[in-house]
């Protein structure tokens, strides 16, 4: 970048000494990079320097056309804001990490007959959170182990307070029905204790009180609770030794990283109370010459930005800035965050485990890439193209006898499906089995959006059909005046078997049919395959919604307390159908026009 276009001395001149965070922005004002510093004339003032080495970093300089800053109390107060405009922008120099699930907890709730509950998002209800979980599976395994455990209800409150008598839960031993007052809330309340103390990790604390209370029973010979509590006591011990970390307890999380072939990964592993809930691998996007220390800094920061640390990080090293990263976590969390890695005994055995997971995992992915590129280096060369494909989308439409039509549209980049760019598009306003039309209606509807600068296009749209549906698609990206786009239709060949498709190429005229073997051909099978299952899909819950819904729900006019009205007055919806627009016209808040509708809605052959 030149002095003249973005003129740094004159902005140094200005700025502070004080920490605070700064954006790089070049043309457009797109957001090149964000930064945190402890002194930010001093941090900005160090990519001016006519000796930086790193091409990443002189790339990035040449770009800048503008720096904003925000000045802040102290450098924990940059970190957290670094990280919500990194998260903001997404900017392509930074460290960025793809992982905006929020994770699923168990919670016990405040009630007064407290219940068992898989939670996602906001904790608002009153109760107690145990968690986080890396997946809805292992909550939901935990979920079940604690009811066969502690018979704690499940259900929900509406459905808890108007039961009348048992549900199913009860006859198959997962609740001791509290909902009819088949337990008194005093024992419920131990249940709910010895279940929270599980959670815990104090499985000796309860197996020390269900041996209490089973040699009592057995003193008043009551032998068939004894018996009941004697196997929960081994269940719980059989669990403890399964899950439990020997010599080691609280809340922890281990993360390591590696880096290989400029791909990183970073494994999370969740200890709570003891136990291992499970690991998670997340492969954040990283720029090149990104070190392990920083990839450590960037992906806590951004990582814990959502969710509660817990009271100990251990660290497959240490990262950038260790002090300033504890202090940040501790304002997040409230109290203080403790990051170790070098760690003795058992957490430097789950160190271990998490480093060679780490290492697999991106290994794995590795492989897969290439497989991947691979194949798309053969369809490059199948197709003549100067480039190798980046972004590549495939339509498709699905439907029964032409009624409630959909269709899909399913992106693929260099590294497979890209399931957060997937669409589907409900058609409407056709011809009943006109797949021109309703192929025109998707191409017109994605591309228009496309073209409003609400994504980015394709470098080849592939068709699942043939030399109809690829005009189709011609005409739309001329209509609005997209170029750069390669259409090519997938034709079903003879018997419909894989491995005969035809493609219709929009630059050839002559379709092509690819070896059965090719690498070529197999993408494009995987992309059309996908787009075929994401339609069939959409279209089946279409077609589910329409079964369960009322066709009074589709008459103008007509609300739900009308069609309360109606179908009581008449006895449901057959009454309906069988009544004259006089009759219609009786039921109070029916007017004669409406009346009309009803009958011709019901009676429209």
């Amino acid at each position: 970048m030149s002095e003249a276009v973005f003129d740094h001395k004159a902005f140094l001149r200005t700025l502070t000494h004080r920490p605070g965070v700064y954006r790089m922005l070049g043309d457009d004002e797109v957001v090149l990079y964000v930064g945190k510093a402890k002194d930010l004339k001093k941090r900005v003032a160090s990519y001016f320097r006519s000796n930086v080495a790193n091409p990443r970093i002189f790339s990035m300089v040449r770009q800048i056309r503008a720096i904003e800053v925000m000045a802040t109390t102290t450098e924990a107060e940059a970190l957290i804001l670094e990280n919500n405009l990194i998260k903001a922008h997404r900017p392509r120099y930074n460290i960025s990490l793809r992982d905006d699930k929020s994770y699923p907890y168990i919670l016990v709730s405040g009630d007064r007959f407290p219940r068992l509950a898989y939670h996602r998002g906001a904790r608002r209800e009153k109760g107690r959170y145990f968690g986080p979980y890396p997946s809805a599976g292992a909550v939901h395994e935990t979920l079940n182990l604690l009811q066969k455990l502690f018979r704690l209800r499940p259900c929900e409150n509406g459905f808890f307070a108007h039961r009348t008598r048992p549900c199913l839960q009860y006859q198959i031993k997962r609740c001791t029905a509290p909902c009819v007052d088949y337990i008194n809330e005093q024992d419920y309340a131990g249940d709910v204790r010895h279940a929270v103390q599980f959670l815990e990790g104090r499985s000796d604390v309860v197996i020390g009180e269900l041996v209490q209370a089973m040699e009592q029973a057995a003193g008043r010979l009551d032998y068939e609770r004894a018996a009941v509590l004697r196997d929960q006591i081994e269940r719980l011990r059989q669990i403890s030794q399964r899950q439990y970390v020997s010599g080691e307890g609280g809340d922890v999380d281990v993360v390591a990283a590696h880096i290989e072939s400029g791909t990183a990964c970073v494994q999370v592993f969740f200890i709570r109370g003891g136990r291992n809930l499970g690991n998670k691998a997340l492969f954040p996007r990283i720029p090149p010459d990104t070190d392990l220390p920083a990839l450590l800094d960037a992906f806590l920061g951004q990582y814990y930005l959502e969710r509660e640390p817990p009271p100990e990080i251990i660290l497959s090293r240490e990262p950038e800035d260790a002090a300033t990263l504890a202090e940040a976590l501790s304002l997040k969390r409230g109290q203080k965050v403790q990051l170790s890695w070098s760690v003795r005994g058992d957490r430097a055995r789950w160190l271990a485990m998490a480093r060679s997971n780490a290492e697999l995992a991106l290994r794995t992915r590795l492989a897969s890439q290439s497989g991947q590129r691979e194949r798309l280096e053969a369809l490059q060369d199948e197709l003549g193209l100067d480039d190798l494909p980046e972004r590549m989308e495939c339509f498709d439409i699905s439907h029964t006898g032409g009624e409630l039509t959909v269709a899909s549209c399913v992106v693929f980049d260099q590294e497979g499906p890209v399931k957060s760019d997937y669409r589907r598009f409900n058609i409407e306003g056709i011809e009943p089995g006109d797949d021109y039309a309703a192929m025109r209606q998707a191409l017109m509807r994605r591309y228009t959006r496309l073209k409003e600068g609400e994504g980015r296009l394709p470098d080849i749209l592939f068709i699942d059909g043939g030399k109809g549906q690829v005009r189709q698609a011609l005409e739309v990206l001329e209509e609005l005046q997209v170029e750069g786009v390669t259409v090519i239709g997938v034709a079903k060949g003879e018997s419909r078997r894989p491995g005969m498709e035809t493609l219709i190429l929009s630059h050839d005229r002559q379709p092509s049919i690819l070896p059965a073997g090719s690498k070529a051909l197999h993408l494009i099978q995987h992309i059309r395959d996908e787009a075929h299952r994401f339609a069939i899909t959409g279209h089946r819950q279409r077609r589910a919604r329409a079964a369960t819904s009322s066709p009074l729900e589709r008459i103008p006019g007509m609300g739900p307390k009308r069609r309360q009205v109606l179908l009581k007055h008449f006895g449901g919806l057959r009454g309906i159908g069988r009544a004259s627009v006089e009759e219609l016209v009786k039921v109070p808040g029916i007017h004669r026009k409406l009346a009309q509708q009803i009958y011709d809605a019901l009676h429209d052959d």
